[in-house]
């Protein structure tokens, strides 16, 4: 896998990748597009989701609808590592199984998502979900 950035001005800089996307990011602290941090926070939040959507599918749910909420912690002092993230997993559909939802975003955490598992080597990363109906 490669990637490219480039610094555009200030401190925004847009990221290339090697699939031909690009993303801006801004270092400003978000003021005009995410920060690298943030884009950390929602690439955690991306690698589960297709894992929770993906596990759902295949124990035969009817899954309709899959939302990731992240809250993250950081250090006060730079550099300002993420100390906590929690990933809060609000699932829909139809007849949905607690059992499986439960299994499902543990197991996304714990074996699958490289983002999650990668960040666990040093943030303490929790998860939590919920069933809402439609």
């Amino acid at each position: 896998m490669q990637a490219q950035v480039k610094w555009v001005e200030d401190f925004r800089f847009i990221g290339l990748s090697n699939s031909g996307h690009s993303i801006v990011m801004d270092g400003n602290g978000g003021a005009s597009a995410p920060s690298p941090m943030e884009m950390v926070l929602m690439a955690a939040g991306g690698c589960s989701s297709v894992d929770v959507v993906d596990g759902m599918k295949k124990a035969g749910q009817k899954i309709h609808g899959c939302t990731a909420q992240l809250s993250a912690e950081r250090r006060d002092t730079a550099p300002k590592l993420f100390t906590q993230v929690n990933i809060h997993f609000v699932v829909s559909g139809e007849d949905l199984d607690q059992e499986i939802v439960a299994r499902v975003t543990a197991d996304s955490l714990e074996k699958y998502c490289s983002v999650c598992l990668m960040l666990g080597k040093g943030v303490e990363m929790t998860h939590s979900w919920e069933i809402r109906t439609e």
